[in-house]
C-alpha cells in the first residue's frame, strides 16, 4: 500500500498537479534553529558570502542571519558578539505589535481594521472620531505631525499620555505620514479591546508560541509598553518572528495570525512612500515596508531607526535579519537618570548628550540609565548606501 501511494505521489509531481514541496511537512525551529548547508538547498555560498559582505562593509553591523526553508544556513557575527547577543529593535517593534491587531481580529476582539480608533479610545471621541485602526496602521491617520516627528515622546515619563494629546490636522487617509504616535496608541486599542498589556499579549499569543522567550520588551516610566518601538532579542529570535510571516502566519500546526491577515499585510496600501536613506522607492502596509515589489518579486521588511532589519522573501521562504551593534542597559522600564535634567527633544541630541557626559566621566551608559540606546558604533552609514544591492542580493538567492 505504501509503495503504490508512493508511485501516485510520483505521478502527481510529474504531472505538475502537485509540488514536491508539498509532499513535506515544513520545518520550523525548535529551541534552536535546525541547519543546512547552502548547497543542499541549491543556494550559491558565493552569493551569500556577496550578501554577508556588503552588510559588514557597514561598521555598525553586529550580526546577520539567513534563514531559508526554516533552516539556518548561514550566519555571521562582529567581534564581541555571539547568536545570543540582543540587539534593539527601534521601530521593527511596530510590526510585531501590529500583529496583535490582526489576531485580535481573528479572535473577534476587533471587529475588523475599518473600526474606529474611538470604539476603543474614548478620549478618541473629538476630531479624531472618524480615524480608523486601518488608518493607524498604515500611517495614514492625519495626526499632527511636527518636525520632530514625535521623537520627543522617546524622552517623556509617560509616553501615552502625549500621544493621547496629539491632535488631528489632515483628513484621515489622505497623506502617508511616519508618525510614532500612531503605533503607541495600539497598546491602548488592544489593552480596551482584550484587557490585556501588549506585552503580555505578545509574549502571549507570539512570541512563546514560535519558540522566542530570551528578549526584553520595554516600557515608559509609567510602565506603558512602548508599541512604537523597543524590543530587545537576538538575530536568530527576530528571524523567527520573520518565519511567521513568510509562513503565513502558520506556526507548526498552530495558525497564529490568519493567512487573510498576512496576506492584506503584504499588499501595499501605499505603493510610494518618501524617500529617505535610499532612491529606492518602498512601499507600506500595516506597519511593514516593501523593499522590493515588482515582476522579480517581493521583498518585505520590518525595520527600526538605526539599520536594524528582518527581510521577508515569501514567495522563496527566505528571511535575512540584520541587527546593529547594542550594548544594553539593565531593566526593562525606562529611566533617565542624570539625563531628566536635560532638555532632550530627539534622538540625536539624547546620544551627543549623553556620549559627551560619559567622555567626561559623568555618565556610565550601561549603569546610570536605563532605556533602549545606540551609540555611534551602531548608526548605519554604509548599509544604506548599499541598499539597493543588499535588496538585489536577498532577491538573487533563489
Amino acid at each position: 500500500m505504501q509503495n503504490r501511494k508512493k508511485y501516485c505521489f510520483i505521478i502527481l509531481i510529474s504531472l505538475g498537479l502537485i509540488s514536491p514541496i508539498s509532499l513535506e511537512s515544513k520545518v520550523f525551529p525548535g529551541d534552536e534553529w535546525a541547519t543546512k548547508t547552502p548547497s543542499e538547498l541549491n543556494i550559491n555560498q558565493e552569493k551569500i558570502d556577496h550578501l554577508f559582505d556588503l552588510s559588514f562593509g557597514d561598521d555598525a553591523t553586529q550580526a546577520v542571519v539567513l534563514i531559508k526553508d526554516g533552516y539556518l544556513i548561514g550566519e555571521r557575527y562582529a567581534e564581541g558578539f555571539d547568536q545570543n547577543s540582543f540587539g534593539t529593535s527601534w521601530s521593527m517593534a511596530k510590526s510585531f505589535y501590529a500583529s496583535l491587531i490582526g489576531i485580535s481580529i481573528d479572535r473577534g476582539e476587533i471587529n475588523s481594521l475599518d473600526d474606529k480608533a474611538s470604539d476603543y479610545l474614548e478620549y478618541f471621541n473629538d476630531e479624531r472620531s472618524e480615524i480608523t485602526i486601518r488608518d493607524i496602521l498604515n500611517m495614514a491617520s492625519g495626526l499632527q505631525f511636527p518636525e520632530h516627528e514625535h521623537e520627543l515622546m522617546f524622552f517623556k515619563q509617560d509616553h501615552l499620555a502625549y500621544a493621547k494629546n496629539v491632535g488631528v490636522e489632515k483628513e484621515p487617509n489622505t497623506l502617508f505620514e511616519y508618525n510614532n504616535v500612531n503605533s503607541m496608541l495600539l497598546g491602548d486599542i488592544l489593552l480596551k479591546a482584550t484587557g490585556k498589556k501588549a506585552d503580555e499579549l505578545l509574549n502571549e499569543r507570539v512570541l512563546k508560541p514560535i519558540g522566542a522567550d530570551k528578549l526584553t520588551l520595554w516600557t515608559d516610566s509609567a510602565e506603558n509598553v512602548l508599541t512604537y518601538c523597543c524590543i530587545d532579542m537576538s538575530a536568530r529570535d527576530y528571524s523567527r518572528f520573520g518565519l511567521l510571516f513568510s509562513r503565513n502566519g502558520q506556526w507548526n500546526d498552530n495558525q497564529i495570525i490568519s493567512s487573510d491577515y498576512v496576506d492584506e499585510t503584504f499588499t501595499p496600501y501605499w505603493n510610494f512612500t518618501p524617500k529617505r536613506f535610499t532612491d529606492l522607492d518602498r512601499g507600506y502596509s500595516l506597519h511593514w515596508w516593501f523593499s522590493k515589489n515588482d515582476e522579480e518579486g517581493q521583498i518585505f521588511n520590518a525595520s527600526g531607526k538605526f539599520g536594524q532589519y528582518i527581510f521577508v522573501d515569501r514567495e522563496n521562504d527566505v528571511i535575512f535579519t540584520r541587527i546593529t551593534k547594542y550594548f544594553p542597559t539593565s531593566g526593562s522600564k525606562q529611566d533617565w537618570g542624570i539625563l531628566e535634567r536635560f532638555n532632550v527633544k530627539d534622538i540625536e541630541r539624547f546620544l551627543k548628550i549623553s556620549r559627551f557626559l560619559e567622555a567626561i566621566g559623568l555618565l556610565d551608559m550601561e549603569d546610570d540609565i536605563k532605556t533602549p540606546n545606540t551609540r555611534s558604533e551602531g548608526e548605519s552609514e554604509e548599509f544604506y548606501e548599499s541598499y539597493p544591492e543588499i535588496i538585489d542580493a536577498i532577491a538573487d538567492l533563489s
